[in-house]
């Protein structure tokens, strides 16, 4: 054995061979991911692949990346988190968007009355860390009365210093997001919330630049559905969407399903921000992943028309989107390259939350996460935590 090398378990260790894989920064192939003990090992060529271990060989015109991280999913396979806010609701929707490559995720909880949201964030203290439940995102409940989207006006609340007594139990409950609107929050909440270990982005938001940016000074890191539930920028008004393109401490969410954002507004945001900058998020509904055409949201039917989900009203509600089919978009539709696509998908949504030493790249040491596509981004496989399951392709 070299010197300063560890063993490989050779019970353990095995290769998955393909013609291209992504590794979060730059491609390799053809080559293949030794993975050991459920652990990535190395990416190496072919050639180099230990003689005497195991090897699964991926079809021609397929390549490996990054298992995708969803920010933003309320629901798949039939279930929706804000009907059901228990650990097996949570697991259920993962392994819904699993088959679509999302491999790591925060289950959604929309508006809600606070007891259900309480037993959300009690839910995912017992889900997190597992089967791609990474923890929780709270979009809600303080947010703006004037951009409320889908969430039920009567829900809606104004936040004091004393909620926070109440969302402390996200300390325990994983990766935990919440989306809120800076005017509708005391000053020092968001720093509170921030040295919880919570990531705060702003969304359902009309505050001005000005507050953006003393939001952005408590410790608010991110943008929820850019463009969407927000005032639009204008030349005096920059708002919410001017300060998301300018400044570099803030990673926007984009949901390139086609109908939230124009194409030519995500290449923009693109532009401004670079990938690094930019995570693709589903903000899926439980349409993803299971037959039906409609379903219940608080006491309005939500109606899936063609690949387009809305209320009686016409008000957008979520979408009918996965994570393959948000990158093949970001890339037919709005014409940014594959990579910046993958890194939007995966390694961007894992350093905004942390978790970029583990997963978000194919590097040693880091967790065995990884998606297999075809050139139409199809899903062919995904490996969790190195178990394998066949995809689902796309919607």
């Amino acid at each position: 054995m070299e010197q300063g090398k560890e063993p490989l378990s050779q019970k353990c260790a095995h290769a998955i061979v393909a013609d291209r894989i992504f590794d979060g920064e730059r491609w390799h192939g053809p080559a293949a991911i030794l993975i050991n003990d459920g652990c990535i090992h190395a990416v190496v060529t072919t050639a180099d692949v230990p003689a005497e271990w195991p090897q699964r060989r991926l079809p021609p015109d397929t390549f490996l990346a990054p298992g995708f991280i969803d920010l933003q999913v309320n629901g798949g396979g039939g279930v929706l988190l804000n009907d059901n806010p228990t650990p097996d609701a949570m697991r259920a929707i993962a392994r819904a968007h699993r088959r679509f490559g999302t491999t790591s995720c925060l289950p959604t909880m929309i508006t809600d009355q606070r007891p259900r949201i309480q037993a959300a964030i009690t839910a995912a203290r017992e889900a997190a860390g597992r089967d791609g439940v990474l923890g929780i995102h709270l979009e809600g409940p303080f947010i703006s009365p004037g951009r409320p989207g889908i969430h039920r006006p009567d829900y809606i609340q104004h936040a004091s210093m004393d909620d926070l007594e109440w969302l402390a139990g996200l300390r325990a409950a994983g990766c935990s997001l919440i989306t809120l609107a800076p005017e509708c929050v005391p000053p020092g909440f968001i720093k509170a919330l921030a040295d919880l270990g919570v990531r705060i982005a702003v969304g359902h938001s009309e505050a001005t630049a000005e507050q953006t940016a003393r939001a952005i000074d408590e410790g608010l890191t991110g943008v929820t559905h850019l463009y969407n539930a927000m005032p639009p920028m204008k030349g005096r008004e920059p708002g919410i969407v001017g300060m998301a393109l300018a400044d570099p401490r803030l990673i926007a969410s984009l949901i390139a399903d086609g109908l939230h954002v124009d194409p030519i507004a995500i290449r923009a945001a693109f532009a401004a921000k670079g990938a690094d900058g930019i995570a693709l998020v589903t903000d899926a509904m439980p349409t993803v992943g299971a037959s039906a055409d409609h379903f219940q949201l608080m006491g309005r039917t939500i109606t899936l028309h063609g690949q387009r989900l809305a209320s009686e009203n016409g008000t957008l509600a979520g979408a009918h989107l996965d994570m393959a089919s948000a990158v093949r978009n970001a890339v037919e539709l709005t014409g940014i390259t594959l990579e910046d696509a993958l890194r939007a998908a995966s390694l961007t949504p894992a350093r905004f939350l942390g978790v970029d030493n583990e997963r978000g790249m194919l590097k040693p040491g880091a967790r065995t996460d990884i998606v297999a596509l075809t050139s139409r981004f199809d899903v062919i496989a995904t490996w969790v935590g190195g178990v394998f399951e066949a995809g689902g392709h796309t919607q």
